[in-house]
């Protein structure tokens, strides 16, 4: 799939003006990040990296990525409520991984005190790659999908119109009429702002849980703003603000520095470095409350590799969506090789068929923010290590996607300007709000398309490896 601008690619002096335009167009409108060498100060930012040019989409795949995408709103939702599925899904994953554990105790904890919480917010974020085929015709394959702390909803939301002006500066000014608006910040706000209405009480406050140093602040301050617009007040604490000030009602109201909480949107507590003892203490104290968090600790469980893994065995989203087979139909159409390592004859050959053959596979642990995965001779030796151990069973194992690279220049402050074999990363942005059994909010929300050199096997743009991007449909 050729791109209509590949005749501009090799020619320096058009790719020298139009990087100058794109930077100071992405500048303008505030694509923006701290710095890491000064991450607590707004007066010190940058651009957030990304792509020169937009990357051809695959129509037919991109439609088919947003189709699924209230099928996966649905089913995650399903996977939170069925309290079977995940003690049974987990039960050797808890056994091996610290992390994972002690999310599944204050799950368990909450669900016999009995929930507070009657609406349930989701905003979630399905990632896939375009896998190429033998015969050269690409296939959508789901990466994972992310439950808690979905990123650059707001970022992504500004950067089409960067590249619909570079577009035009190099004469493509009809190709940049096909760049499509996208605003996830907008339909991320609506989800929350839905929540808070159904939480019931106009004083009431949302706020976002955040981490103490935030680079990516400015793309949280997208989704923000569109709630203050809507007069909604929005407040920003730490775990650390909630173990020392936060606190229960005999209603179990959350309230921070006096102030009621409605919603709590989880923009850290993803990854075990997030927390001590006292931050597993607020997480806790917030679990109980009756305000809506998003993601609740059962959502946040749904979202785990090893749940992702157990969706693909035969007939088990059948269970989970009984009566809807035209959604499992969808869903399953997007499943890469799944495979499970836990003990067991099943496990042991999985195991030794990944050790015989690395490259055909990617080693998955159960965490999120990108840069966990093993690749080629790392999966190896990792796997040769820990191939008669419980500790196995902490990860998963997924057929690797082999996508068509194409050309283009990765845009990063302070370096230097020079052309990139790429692959993208599709993500579709998914809010949905239930009340009670009644799902009366259920969309998707925007997408966001990243880029990356094919050096890198892994990381997203907060890993520094990725960068933004925006996809021209082809």
């Amino acid at each position: 799939m050729a791109a209509p601008w590949r005749d501009v690619v090799r020619d320096a002096a058009a790719v020298r003006e139009a990087a100058a335009v794109a930077v100071d167009a992405a500048l303008l409108a505030g694509v923006l990040m701290r710095t890491g060498e000064q991450p607590p100060a707004s007066d010190v930012v940058n651009y957030a990296p990304f792509t020169l040019f937009p990357s051809v989409v695959p129509r037919a795949l991109f439609e088919q990525a947003y189709a699924v995408q209230q099928d996966f709103n649905m089913l995650v939702d399903a996977i939170s409520q069925n309290k079977e599925f995940l003690e049974q899904t987990l039960a050797s994953t808890i056994k091996v991984d610290d992390f994972t554990a002690q999310l599944f105790r204050i799950y368990m904890q909450v669900l016999e005190e009995g929930l507070a919480q009657t609406v349930v917010l989701g905003i979630n974020r399905s990632d896939y790659m375009f896998d190429c085929g033998l015969d050269g015709t690409a296939a959508l394959r789901q990466i994972e999908i992310n439950t808690i702390a979905a990123s650059f909803g707001g970022l992504t939301s500004r950067t089409a119109d960067v590249h619909g002006l570079v577009l035009k500066v190099l004469g493509k000014t009809e190709e940049a009429s096909h760049l499509l608006p996208n605003n996830p910040a907008k339909g991320l706000a609506l989800g929350i702002a839905k929540a808070w209405e159904l939480y019931g009480s106009q004083r009431a406050v949302v706020m976002f849980l955040v981490e103490d140093v935030q680079r990516n602040i400015f793309d949280q301050r997208c989704v923000e703003n569109e709630l203050w617009n809507r007069n909604i007040r929005v407040i920003r604490k730490r775990f650390r603000d909630v173990f020392e000030r936060g606190s229960l009602d005999a209603s179990r109201r959350l309230y921070m520095d006096g102030q009621e909480v409605a919603v709590v949107y989880y923009r850290e507590g993803y990854v075990p470095q997030n927390y001590d003892q006292q931050n597993w203490e607020a997480r806790l104290l917030l679990e109980r409350s009756r305000a809506v968090k998003c993601p609740n600790i059962a959502t946040q469980l749904a979202g785990t590799k090893k749940v992702q893994q157990e969706l693909s065995r035969p007939g088990m989203l059948e269970k989970l969506l009984p009566g809807r087979p035209e959604a499992v139909t969808r869903i399953r159409a997007t499943f890469a090789g799944l495979y499970s390592l836990d003990e067991g004859e099943e496990g042991d050959r999985i195991a030794a068929t990944a050790i015989a053959d690395p490259e055909s596979f990617v080693l998955k642990p159960q965490r999120e923010g990108g840069g966990n995965n093993l690749y080629g001779e790392e999966l190896r030796q990792v796997l040769e290590k820990i191939k008669d151990s419980p500790e196995r069973t902490s990860y998963i194992l997924m057929d690797k996607i082999k996508p068509q690279p194409a050309l283009n220049y990765l845009l990063r402050a302070h370096s230097p300007l020079q052309v990139s074999e790429c692959v993208s990363e599709l993500g579709i942005f998914g809010v949905y709000v239930r009340q009670g059994q009644e799902l009366v909010l259920n969309q998707a929300a925007g997408h966001l398309l990243r880029t990356k050199a094919i050096e890198h096997a892994d990381g997203g743009v907060a890993a520094g490896v990725a960068v933004l991007d925006t996809p021209y449909l082809v």
